[in-house]
């Protein structure tokens, strides 16, 4: 499994914490980590997972969530 970090914009811990959850269930990710002070989210891609596919749909879903965020990727 592969993991990376990308830089994030968002406003408030609380907007964060629902990202990550929106991260979590997003298929092709095994775990996702948001961490609101340093403003960034570790991505724990499931095994032949493309990368670029599986992050527009996490971004996808966690602008769900928080419409004002940003990953990016």
């Amino acid at each position: 499994m592969k993991t990376k970090r990308y830089k994030i914009e968002v406003d408030c811990a609380n907007c964060a914490a629902k990202m990550e959850e929106a991260a979590r269930h997003t298929e092709g990710v095994s775990d996702a980590v948001v961490n609101f002070l340093m403003l960034n989210m570790k991505v724990k891609f499931e095994d032949g997972a493309d990368e670029k596919a599986v992050m527009k749909n996490v971004y996808d879903n966690c602008r769900k969530v928080e419409e004002n965020c940003k990953i990016y990727f």
